[in-house]
């Protein structure tokens, strides 16, 4: 579950990325981010393929549950670290503009 959520979200990502008009909003850093997430997620399932055989095909449902939350917190985790990129990159200039204002 963890990795058809995270390769869902990288699929989704590089579309947009790839669909661009500019890259002012780091796109490419949020697919590396899905993208390097989805290889880790495939890396373990093989080797838990590899352990348990043909009984990874049939998870419990509290098994899937917690993977479900799983994936979704990575990808949510993933959103956070490319926002404070694009809070510290500030490619619009916004946030610079927010300061000035206030001092």
């Amino acid at each position: 579950m963890t990795l058809l959520i995270t390769v869902f979200a990288a699929v989704a990502v590089t579309v947009l990325w790839y669909n661009r008009k500019d890259d002012t909003m780091k796109l490419g850093t949020l697919c590396w981010l899905y993208w390097g997430a989805s290889i880790m997620w495939l890396v373990d399932a093989l080797f838990e393929y590899a352990e348990l055989g043909a009984d990874y095909f049939a998870p419990a449902p509290e098994e899937m549950l917690n993977d479900m939350f799983l994936g979704l917190s990575v990808v949510a985790f993933g959103l956070v670290i490319w926002l404070v990129i694009l809070l510290i990159k500030d490619p619009k200039g916004s946030v610079r503009a927010a300061l000035r204002r206030q001092a």
